[in-house]
């Protein structure tokens, strides 16, 4: 297999920025001439081996942010919006998206945001929804997804947040009993609630309130997310306003997100967590035992550890419920989720509800080529009571394939065979796929042929890709 080349010149030109270094004055350093740091910057040559050795021995830069980040993820995502039938056909070419992603990030976020702008429109025009018909409503964008956006292109690794709860989670005692003595001295008494609420602070009794059918690890979980926000509320207050939310609401929900992260990171420390994960060759039941977290907490953590210079395995996670809708994403790989619909039914994640209770494991290959690990897990939430209602969801958990060897599910498997790989898509509005048993709707960036007289699996033939599509 070929080695790609990294063109990462709007990295490089952020990270000589950051230091605050000419481009004379960055290249000397370097080693290298100008014209060539010039034309490094400028994506006309790939940055070198011997330019990555000098970053990280000049400048201490983790290297491994050139080549993971916003670029895949943008290219991804612009390649779902642009698959929309509102442009015209053929669309721009993968390597062109590749270079507005690598040269003009700006651009891409704009374009993204405009098309998730009339997405929106668009749908709630085709649901007749009168509650939504005034032009101000329809016209602003969803807070929810501007915080998923967050999220996604910050790796879902914040490291102010995730140091701070490292900080808190230093001390002698164990986590719970130091948030328990800090909320006390603070003249907040916590009692078990028999409510649906899983936690209510009231400010006027200083009194916390935490549902007593909850499991220990939610409560656990609850417990350290009010800590963050009495505690931490300047930290996260700074890190909404350097987010530029557009929204009181967005903020408001970007600042419930942060306050967990806070909890998940102080549950489990960086550090700590990284090496018990290395340990354990990321077991999810003996983390969450050793940590006294849940199983979906230990895989979101898993997840986010992208500190520079300390990264984990990258890892995607994803949970859905059980119409096959995504209620949790993140992504430290390639592999991108579909930001309209629900996932590709291929995945394993969708079968894990016919196994309750237990890890189901698939070999996959999406239509780029990528090859993923892939782990999926059934998750109940019962409601504390016969009549209470139980929530059901499904959990995913995966790698590209040359990180399986660090995980303890994928011994056995045959990673080296090719035919093993199931093939799995993104969406099937995106996936070119001819012959899926699967798709639900056609592809749209590739014509189709109707033939009455003919009938295969589909009802229809799709033709074969576009060139450079």
């Amino acid at each position: 297999m070929p080695v790609q080349k990294l063109y990462a010149g709007a990295k490089l030109r952020e990270i000589r920025t950051r230091l605050q270094l000419t481009q004379k004055d960055f290249a000397a350093r370097m080693g290298v001439s100008l014209p060539y740091l010039n034309q490094m910057e400028n994506n006309n040559r790939p940055v070198s081996t011997a330019v990555l050795l000098a970053l990280a021995r000049e400048f201490g830069t983790d290297v491994t942010e050139l080549s993971t980040g916003d670029s895949e993820r943008m290219v991804s995502d612009l390649r779902e919006a642009l698959a929309d039938p509102v442009f015209p056909a053929p669309g721009p070419a993968l390597a062109d998206l590749r270079l507005v992603a690598s040269n003009a990030p700006g651009v891409a976020r704009a374009l993204l945001a405009l098309h998730h702008a009339y997405r929106q429109v668009h749908e709630r025009l085709a649901s007749l929804d009168e509650a939504l018909g005034r032009e101000d409503r329809m016209l602003q964008a969803s807070p929810w997804d501007e915080v998923r956006d967050f999220f996604h292109y910050c790796d879902n690794y914040l490291d102010a947040v995730d140091r701070a709860a490292e900080r808190f989670a230093q001390a002698p005692e164990p986590v719970e009993a130091r948030a328990v003595q800090l909320l006390e001295s603070r003249g907040i008494s916590i009692q078990a609630a028999d409510s649906e609420m899983l936690r209510s602070y009231d400010p006027q009794s200083r009194t916390l309130g935490l549902a007593r059918t909850s499991s220990p690890a939610t409560r656990r979980f609850q417990l350290l997310h009010q800590v963050a926000l009495l505690t931490q509320n300047e930290l996260l207050e700074a890190t909404l306003d350097l987010a530029r939310f557009r929204t009181e609401t967005a903020r408001g929900i970007a600042k419930i997100g942060l306050a967990n992260y806070f909890a998940g990171a102080a549950l489990m420390p960086y550090r700590a967590f990284l090496a018990a994960a290395q340990e354990t060759r990321h077991d999810l039941e003996m983390l969450a035992d050793r940590f006294g977290a849940s199983i979906e907490q230990v895989a979101h953590r898993l997840s986010t550890l992208q500190r520079p210079g300390e990264k984990g395995v990258p890892f995607f996670f994803v949970r859905v419920d059980q119409a096959g809708t995504i209620t949790k994403r993140h992504s430290s790989t390639r592999l991108q989720f579909a930001r309209y619909g629900g996932a590709c039914p291929l995945w394993n994640v969708h079968r894990a509800f016919e196994t309750p209770g237990r890890f189901l494991r698939q070999l996959a290959e999406t239509p780029d080529g990528v090859r993923y690990f892939c782990l999926a897990r059934d998750v109940s939430k019962p409601g504390g009571s016969f009549r209470a209602p139980v929530r059901r969801y499904a959990i995913g958990l995966g790698c590209e394939i040359r990180h399986a060897g660090a995980l303890t599910y994928a011994d056995d498997m045959d990673l080296d065979n090719p035919t093993a790989f199931e093939p799995i898509g993104i969406s099937c509005r995106i996936c070119a796929r001819p012959d899926c048993h699967q798709r639900s709707v056609p592809p749209l960036e590739q014509e189709l042929d109707i033939d009455p007289d003919r009938r295969g699996v589909l009802p229809y033939a799709i033709r074969a890709p576009r060139r450079g599509s």
